[in-house]
């Protein structure tokens, strides 16, 4: 039996971006402190606790396909469930982890499922919404997420600030019970997929089929190339301000956060202010990239006068990395929106578990890469993210015509495919 009903009403609408912002809250409250972190609740060297998370990293980084496989054969929802659950037991049990080899068991299932989350999470919202509302929703989860990464971060440091080192251990089940509230909150979901059988004979091609479609692996190399942008806010300009500067290491803290308010507060506007202009989402990428581009052409000329005074500098910082952050709340929801929806939706898991991979190659890299530049020359690292930044953007123009038209600009009403035919306005749901 099925029943009409319209999109808008899917809970997906507002489910996803609260659970985002649970998440965002269990995330920031280790993500910056990541040695300082798991030194404290291990009692291991930082020395061990960097090699074990970097080796763990990788680790978790291979088993992606897995998780994209495991996506389009059992649902993003279920495959979230089992993701929160690792997470939930993980941080649970890193405060017993003392040895090395208990360690290294927790951290490397739990990076397993941190690495598989993004994938995981952005084929959940291609289950819920389409079109215009895929971009609405979007950026909605990316501003609430980036709002709890801000309160996460600010209640570690609080209860850090006030317990001390047992406030490590504090905010390890404080993750804990983080993610399992963020389980819960996912329960009133109702993803919507494709009709049984549907795609079975494609998915049985596996990633054979993925890595036959050449504009897609275009979009996500492009991605690449503007993933290394983002990791230049958190690996860069740390460096960058101390090394080259000679500033207080508190302006690279201050722009981080600074960043991150802007995210959460002004997300949402800028990204419908950018679909009302009717942008193709590639364009839309596109201008993010320049926009990247311009920051940090604005950071050659900073660093070439380097000025003396911490306010003037501060002040300068500041300016920059709002010309940052705007790129990145112009590019991230076209960019991120863009990729899901030219993924097939019987192999969307398989698509987003690629795509993903160019996130994480690119955090990866971006250290080791940031530092040899640096040591060059403290505009060097610049001037190759402004080629980077305008080498992605020419890609994502170039590809838009090979793509899916549906995927390049949306309607003005998402549809949800059901069991049955949609229209621009209704969706079959199986009741």
């Amino acid at each position: 039996m099925t029943a009409k009903v319209s999109t808008a009403s899917l809970p997906g609408r507002w489910v996803l971006p609260v659970t985002a912002a649970v998440n965002g809250v269990a995330t920031g409250m280790y993500v910056p402190f990541t040695l300082v972190f798991f030194h404290h609740v291990t009692g291991l060297s930082f020395t061990v606790v960097g090699a074990v998370l970097t080796a763990t990293g990788l680790v978790g980084l291979t088993l992606l396909p897995l998780v994209g496989a495991a996506v389009d054969r059992y649902g993003a929802k279920r495959v979230q469930y089992a993701l929160y659950g690792v997470r939930v037991v993980g941080f649970a049990l890193y405060p017993f982890a003392h040895s090395l080899a208990a360690f290294a068991a927790v951290a490397l299932v739990t990076a397993a499922a941190d690495r598989g989350f993004p994938a995981v999470q952005q084929t959940l919202i291609g289950e819920v919404a389409r079109g215009a509302e895929l971009d609405r929703l979007q950026a909605a989860t990316r501003a609430l997420q980036n709002a709890g990464y801000g309160a996460g971060a600010l209640t570690a440091t609080l209860v850090i600030a006030f317990a001390g080192g047992t406030g490590y251990t504090w905010t390890a089940w404080g993750n804990a019970l983080c993610f399992a509230l963020a389980a819960l909150l996912l329960r009133p979901l109702r993803p919507v997929r494709a009709s049984e059988g549907a795609g079975d004979g494609r998915t049985g091609a596996g990633y054979r089929l993925v890595l036959a479609d050449r504009p897609f692996l275009v979009v996500t190399g492009a991605n690449f190339l503007n993933a290394l942008n983002y990791s230049a806010l958190s690996v860069l300009v740390p460096l960058f301000v101390v090394e080259w500067l000679r500033g207080p290491a508190a302006l690279s803290g201050a722009a981080f956060t600074l960043n991150t308010v802007v995210c959460a507060v002004a997300g949402v506007y800028v990204g419908a202010r950018v679909r009302r202009t009717g942008a193709r989402r590639t364009r839309a990428a596109a201008l993010g990239g320049g926009l990247f581009a311009v920051g940090f052409a604005a950071q050659i000329v900073l660093g070439t006068l380097r000025p003396g005074s911490a306010a003037v500098l501060g002040t300068a910082l500041a300016a920059v990395v709002l010309v940052h952050t705007f790129g990145e709340l112009v590019h991230s929801p076209a960019a991120e929106v863009l990729a899901v929806a030219a993924a097939p939706e019987e192999l969307r898991g398989r698509y987003m578990a690629a795509y993903q991979m160019s996130w994480s190659l690119a955090k990866t890299v971006a250290p080791s890469m940031f530092t040899a530049l640096l040591a060059v020359d403290g505009r060097v690292p610049w001037a190759v993210l402004i080629v980077t930044s305008a080498v992605a953007a020419g890609l994502l123009i170039r590809v838009e015509r090979h793509l899916p038209a549906e995927a390049v600009r949306p309607v003005p009403v998402a549809v949800a495919h059901g069991t049955g035919a949609s229209t621009a306005a209704t969706s079959s749901v199986t009741a």
